[in-house]
């Protein structure tokens, strides 16, 4: 018996070993499965709405979603127009103000909003009327009132002001204005000043032209069936008059003749960002669609991608580099962004157009096909989870004319796809000699070596090329601008006589003044800053022996030798041109560029210990108009005012990483030569 045992024990070991898994090899594929959908219960009104039902009973809620096909809108000189009118309609209709609206939807838990393109609005099942009855009266019965677009242009001016120093938007809005032209809906940049043009006027005559059943889709989702929703649809949508809405036309962005480079200069700045791009006509009715996508996802989607592991993993330059092939009925962009130190941003660019050029040239690996298939096959099936997903197939179907089959036969065409079809794709679109590359960053320290790519050209936060200009004096020193800005103030003999000052400011952040105080005792080098919010001092610095210390909220610091020359260079004296050149500071004129609008020398200012700062002298009057630093943020001078001689800005725009939006500061008192004591400087 016992060898019975044995022998059956051994029988069963060898068939176990030979049966395992070997994990380390991937099992093969299966077919790609054929995916068949319910197609959602469709009908259109008389009006020309066209309506997709989509039951889903796991929950007792019910969506509704309007969207209107209009064309791609050019606003030109009211860019931001169409930012302000989903925010519009919802402050209140002819029945209900916008707090009684606010209070009516929170009351049974539902959501409601608007766009320029669409309006929704979801609820348990129970309240599906009273949600519609909310959403058909903004949609029929908007006020717009004057005082909400006035609150809503402040705000969108305040986030304008926050962004010129957001380098990932700066480089959005160059990159955009080159590849698609700033003549181009695509393309155009909303600025104050064309936000400031938005009258309420245009956002009526917005809602009054594109607000029609006729150019609408509404998809409804939930716990509902046809018959029901078709009930619906009839009482609260019927009612809604069509009319005549207007198409467009635009010229056809033109692909680069060479790759061209377009910087702009942010002096402070410790890294560059990188965009590249260019345009491509790519839609979903292009046999080459599904092609493109896997390119991308290859070339630049994804940890795994070649962009991030070569900049990422390979070089260390960076957190992360993506690429992205869009696709759009009107025109489209391929974009590749990265963000790198300055140092190896030359290096960047290099890398990111070897990555596409061989990419173009030399094709992918069937390894390569394998990861994107199943990665972009996942991701299909995983947005299929959300019932909305469906209504958004079968009105993207009706929309752009896409076969019948366009979504379930996906999987099936990404399986079809061979590394010979990603391989003519890539060899087709990319474009490695015809790329705009934009760069946001350090002029100084990466314009020599952009230009292996081409002559980079200067450009603004308006995506605005800015010619550069031309020093009207090619043997102008940065002594002599220093000595010009000295004569503009008042003279040396006037700063000289400065000995003591007390400075009083006031600004507001995100509804809250916060008062400020400073006092110069310039022949002991001491300084006191304090910052005081609603009577309480939240932080004091305090320069004096040869040190210099920050508290906050209870706690003290000591700055290292090296802050304290920063804090020293820019900020011990009232007028710190006067001893530039006593402490020992190096002065470099790095040419002439624009600050808002105006022409400018540019000095960087250097301490022995390597600390900078860099000043924008206008070229007009010899009026410091912008100083940046990488410990304070930036200050850019709006007015001066005299004081006993002497010239002291007075209005100046203040730039932190600190501070979340632009700190607008206004000097309210000026006290020069004030007696001063110790107390003020403990």
């Amino acid at each position: 018996m016992k060898t019975l045992y044995i022998s059956l024990f051994a029988v069963l070991f060898s068939f176990g070993a030979h049966a395992q898994v070997d994990r380390s090899v991937l099992p093969p594929p299966g077919p790609a499965p054929k995916i068949e959908f319910t197609d959602p219960a469709t009908f259109t009104l008389d009006n020309g709405l066209k309506v997709f039902v989509v039951p889903n009973d796991k929950l007792p809620r019910v969506a509704f979603y309007l969207i209107l096909d209009r064309d791609p809108l050019f606003e030109g000189d009211i860019a931001g127009l169409t930012g302000f009118v989903g925010d519009m309609m919802m402050a209140g209709t002819t029945s209900r103000t916008k707090d009684q609206l606010d209070e009516e939807i929170d009351f049974v838990g539902a959501s409601l909003g608007a766009g320029s393109t669409s309006l929704s609005g979801s609820s348990l099942k129970k309240h599906q009327e009273k949600i519609l009855d909310l959403m058909t009266d903004v949609l029929y019965n908007p006020v717009f009132p004057q005082e909400e677009l006035d609150k809503l242009k402040k705000q969108t001016l305040t986030s304008l002001a926050s962004s010129k120093d957001d380098p990932d938007y700066l480089a959005g809005v160059i990159s955009n204005a080159l590849v698609f032209g700033r003549e181009h809906p695509y393309g155009e940049t909303m600025t104050a000043e064309t936000v400031e043009q938005v009258t309420l006027e245009d956002v009526k005559e917005y809602y009054q032209t594109y607000y029609k059943p006729n150019i609408a889709y509404l998809a409804i989702v939930g716990d509902i069936d046809a018959t029901e929703a078709k009930a619906l649809v009839d009482k609260y949508f019927a009612s809604w008059e069509k009319g005549d809405v207007p198409k467009f036309e635009y010229e056809q962005p033109e692909l680069p003749t060479e790759n061209q480079v377009a910087l702009l200069d942010r002096s402070s700045a410790v890294q560059s960002v990188i965009n590249i791009a260019f345009p491509v006509e790519m839609h979903l009715t292009n046999p080459d669609y599904m092609a493109t996508r896997v390119m991308n996802f290859i070339l630049g989607e994804g940890f795994n991608s070649r962009l991030n592991g070569n900049l990422r993993e390979t070089k260390g330059y960076t957190y992360g580099a993506r690429s992205s092939f869009g696709s759009d009925k009107l025109i489209a962009r391929f974009s590749a962004s990265t963000s790198v130190r300055n140092e190896v941003t030359d290096s960047s660019v290099y890398e990111m157009i070897h990555e596409i050029r061989n990419l173009q040239v030399n094709g992918i690996t069937e390894e390569e096909l394998k990861m994107a298939k199943a990665n972009l096959s996942g991701r299909f099936g995983r947005s299929l989870e959300n019932p909305n997903t469906i209504a958004t197939f079968a009105i993207n179907i009706d929309r752009y004319d896409l076969p019948e089959d366009f979504y379930s036969s996906y999987l099936q065409r990404l399986d079809a796809l061979t590394v010979s079809d990603i391989n003519e794709a890539a060899a087709k679109y990319l474009k490695p000699d015809s790329m705009y590359i934009t760069v946001v960053g350090n002029g100084s320290a990466v314009k020599e070596g952009l230009s292996q790519f081409g002559e980079a050209t200067m450009y603004n936060y308006k995506g605005e090329e800015v010619q550069e200009i031309q020093l009207s004096d090619d043997n102008k020193t940065a002594s002599e601008v220093i000595a010009d800005y000295l004569t503009a103030v008042g003279g040396v003999s006037a700063v000289e006589n400065i000995k003591t000052a007390k400075l009083e400011m006031s600004a507001e952040v995100q509804g809250n003044k916060l008062d400020m105080t400073a006092i110069y005792d310039t022949e002991n080098q001491r300084l006191t800053q304090k910052v005081i919010v609603m009577g309480n001092e939240v932080s004091k610095t305090i320069v004096k022996d040869g040190k210099a210390t920050v508290s906050s909220r209870g706690k003290s610091q000591t700055l290292t030798d090296e802050q304290y020359e920063d804090v020293k260079m820019a900020s011990l004296w009232l007028i710190p041109e006067l001893y530039y050149e006593t402490m020992g500071y190096t002065l470099v004129l790095d040419g002439a560029t624009e600050v808002e609008g105006k022409a400018t020398y540019k000095i960087i200012i250097s301490n022995p210990t390597g600390g900078q700062v860099v000043n924008y002298y206008s070229i007009e009057n010899g009026l410091k108009l912008r100083s940046e630093n990488k410990l304070s943020g930036d200050t850019t001078f709006t007015e001066y005012k005299e004081f006993d001689g002497v010239m002291v800005p007075v209005k100046m725009s203040i730039k932190n990483p600190m501070l979340p939006v632009p700190l607008e500061t206004e000097v309210t008192q000026v006290e020069l030569n004030v007696p001063v004591v110790d107390q003020d400087f403990n």
